[in-house]
């Protein structure tokens, strides 16, 4: 019964990667479209601001994907969750909402949020890789 479970587990992961892969792909045609686009339109080559943020907050969308491609992987081949992954991607997509948050009609409270959201998940980051830095640093010795 265990080794039916853990038969269906993986058939589950590698369609969740391999929707994710068509999610990702999806996303960069349309990222080379939008930025194409952009370009050859009539305004004398250049995008707008909001244009521009639209491209950004697409390029971190895209790297968030691939970061959570590279998570659901590292858990399908070594059976471990790798949290500085994790963070990772966490500290992406808040930086993402960071970029594309329109301030002009709410107050600063949100932002402040976010930021300390981001300070946190920067410093849990960090922890991370300096136990992780103190773990080898210990094992080669």
């Amino acid at each position: 019964m265990l080794e039916l479970l853990d038969t269906y587990e993986k058939w589950i992961y590698r369609i969740l990667i391999a929707l994710l892969a068509v999610v990702i792909a999806f996303a960069v045609i349309e990222l080379v479209l939008l930025v194409i686009y952009g370009i050859i339109d009539d305004r004398m080559f250049r995008l707008e601001n909001h244009e521009i943020l639209g491209v950004f907050g697409a390029f971190l969308l895209i790297l968030i994907g691939v970061e959570l491609l590279e998570t659901i992987r590292a858990y399908v081949e070594h059976h471990e969750v790798r949290v500085e992954v994790i963070l990772l991607v966490a500290i992406i997509a808040i930086a993402r909402k960071i970029i594309l948050f329109d301030s002009t009609d709410v107050s600063d409270l949100p932002l402040i949020g976010l930021a300390l959201l981001l300070t946190s998940l920067v410093g849990g980051y960090y922890i991370i890789l300096k136990a992780k830095r103190l773990k080898n640093e210990d094992s080669a010795v």
